[in-house]
């Protein structure tokens, strides 16, 4: 699959708003792929889980401990999302 994540947001609930190449908007739960444990745990603290960015040279998400995710599985675990979604009453930011 290969496609790069170019921007994330990140949102209430431990999810996630990612840009991919191409600009595809897709919202993933992290909760839901990982377990906070391990090299993982931080993500537990809000703040630390909202200082999430992305690496261009690998083309995916990194956390400031070097937690990262494979791409290839959060566009797999993640859904497509509409611009109007987000601003509906169903998804909290």
């Amino acid at each position: 699959m290969n496609r790069d994540i170019t921007k994330v947001h990140p949102l209430s609930d431990h999810r996630l708003e990612l840009t991919f190449e191409g600009g595809e908007r897709r919202l993933v739960k992290v909760l839901d792929i990982v377990p906070f444990d391990g090299v993982f745990a931080d993500l537990n603290n809000r703040e630390f889980f909202e200082s999430v960015r992305v690496e261009p040279t690998i083309g995916t998400i990194v956390w400031p401990n070097g937690a990262d995710l494979c791409p290839d599985v959060l566009y797999e675990r993640s859904v497509a999302i509409e611009p109007e979604s987000l601003t509906g009453s169903n998804v909290r930011r």
